[in-house]
Parts: C-alpha cells; structure tokens; sequence
C-alpha cells in the first residue's frame, strides 16, 4: 500500500512538472541586458523583447545590469533559476573579451544554454574628418612613418572598440597611443572636436556623422562591404585581410533550463525577428538579422565557442588586463 501511495504521489509530481513546462510561460520573462540603457546593445534587446511578448503571450521585461564589461548582468544570469523566466542578452564584449580578462565563477561554454543568434552589424575604423590619411594604405604610412604620434579612442579595457585596435595594430606593424573613455559618446564628441584621431566603433553608432562629412571612415571589419555604407571598403579590399571583426549579439538562459523551455524561447526569438518591423528597425541601425541557419540554439553554441577559441588567445598574448 505505501509503495501504491509512493508511486501515485511520484505521478502526481510528474504530472504537475510535465503541466508546468506545457503552460510556460505563465508570468513576465526578465530579459538582463549587461550593459547601459540607450547603446546598441539595449535597443536590440528591447526590440526583440517587445516582439516576443506577441508569441509568449506574457511581457519580456529588459532590465540593465550594468559593469565589468558586461560580467555582472552575466554573474546574475548564472545565479538566476534556470526555469525560463531569465533570459540575458550578451555580445562581444560581455561573451568573449571580458572571459579573457575576469575571474569568473562561470565557465561560458558550459554553464548557460544558449537560445538564439540575433543581429550582427560591423565594427569599423573611423578618423577625426582632417587626419592627414585618406585611405586605409595612407593611415598605415602615416602611423609607420609617426609611430605613437596619433590618438585612438578605447571604451573599456577589453571591448570590441579596443581590441579592434590591438588587432589592427598587431596585423599592420603601427603603434599610436590608446586613450580610454567611460563610452561611445564622449570618445566621439572628442573626435568631432578634433581632440582625438581614430576609433573603432560599432559602425550604426557613427553612421550619421560619417554619412554628414564630419568624420572619416577608413574600412569596415567584415567580410563584405557593409549595406549602409557601401562605398566605404571592407578591410580586405584596403589591405589588411582577415581584419574580422563582426560585431554580433545573442541570447542565453542559465545551464539546465529545460529543453522545451528553451524551443519556446527559441521560437519566440525566430518569429521577432522574421517581423518586418524589427527587420527594419535594426537595418535603420545598421545591423543584418542572424541568418535563419544561425538562429538555433546549436548554431549559436558553435559560432560563440569559435569567437572564444580566436580572440581569447590574443587577448592573452596582449597581456590586456582587467582594470
């Protein structure tokens, strides 16, 4: 008879949990965005958020959790309860550069599970509107024949702004000083007022300046020239091949969500961004849509496992330091 009550009680709980999955979700999803309101990173975020509540039927909430590089609202993803109800944004920056330079309670790779690849736009190199350079070749004579001479904006020991930067140093034999800002918009207000001689930018965020004559763009770091600006030259066609550096986003749940909450999200996350206003949206802000091969959860897995295997390597070998 105990046996008879132990088995029915152990159906029961299999019954609720099974019911449980089948009804996710049944409450507003939190959505951690590791960096500040109003950057690329958050439009993107609250983009896809706002959409997927139209699938989920319940609100997808953005919360900013700011610092370290992303790392923090990463740490609090790893914390949360893997029961779907917190998912987190993350891209280069977050995902790759700050892994190379944190102690971390968290290994990437394994203790989170990947949902969706979700936009990717271009980094490119940019100069004050009066640098004596015109084009790619000129700004590679120039910093060879006045080593350290010039200045180049940084945004965080580590991010994609700064590593481009290494990386283009490293790949060209140039060196020119690497002056830190707190973020994109002072680097770029100095630059305008000619107090600062080159960045490396996620290219939407400079679109409009360039596209104004108020600054220069030298070359795209892609593959392919980049749509919004097609006269300007991948970093290939200017000399300097295999000068990558795509700058991508996409979105984890904590390690042990179950695997049909994450095909809920997963669908979610597919159907937002098959909407022909988030399509627009993001190409107004200069980023393409993941390809729908890479828009799985395997998909992103791989392409983030081969960002860590590329960069992190170099990071090391620069010795870049948390600061």
């Amino acid at each position: 008879m105990r046996k008879l009550s132990l088995v029915v009680a152990l159906a029961m709980l299999a019954g609720i949990g099974g019911a449980a999955a089948q009804s996710y979700p049944s409450r507003p999803v939190t959505m951690i965005v590791p960096f500040a309101a109003g950057g690329i990173t958050d439009i993107v975020a609250r983009l896809v958020a706002e959409r997927m509540k139209t699938s989920l039927g319940q609100p997808v909430i953005a919360e900013n959790v700011t610092g370290a590089g992303g790392t923090i609202g990463t740490t609090r993803l790893f914390r949360s309860a893997p029961d779907g109800y917190t998912v987190a944004i993350g891209q280069w920056t977050s995902h790759v550069g700050a892994g190379a330079m944190y102690s971390l309670p968290f290994d990437y790779l394994k203790d989170f599970e990947p949902v969706s690849m979700l936009s990717i736009g271009p980094l490119w190199i940019v100069g004050r509107k009066d640098f004596p350079a015109k084009d790619v070749p000129e700004l590679i004579a120039w910093l060879k024949a006045n080593p350290g001479k010039a200045s180049a904006a940084t945004i965080g020991v580590g991010s994609g702004a700064h590593m481009c930067l290494v990386y283009f140093q490293n790949m060209t034999g140039t060196r020119f000083q690497l002056v830190p800002y707190r973020g994109a918009a002072p680097a770029l207000q100095d630059m305008l007022a000619g107090q600062i001689d080159l960045f490396c930018p996620e290219a939407g965020q400079t679109l409009s300046h360039y596209r104004s004559g108020s600054i220069k763009a030298y070359a795209v770091l892609g593959q392919k020239r980049w749509f919004a600006a097609p006269d300007v030259p991948m970093i290939d066609e200017a000399g300097v091949p295999g000068l990558h550096f795509p700058f991508w986003h996409g979105l984890w749940a904590p390690k042990g969500t179950p695997k049909e909450i994450i095909a809920t999200l997963n669908a979610a996350v597919v159907d937002a961004l098959a909407d022909p206003g988030v399509r627009q949206r993001l190409t107004e802000l200069g980023h393409e849509i993941a390809p729908r091969e890479q828009q799985s959860p395997a998909a992103l897995a791989a392409y983030h496992k081969a960002e860590i295997e590329k960069w992190w390597p170099i990071i090391k070998a620069a010795n870049i330091k948390a600061e």
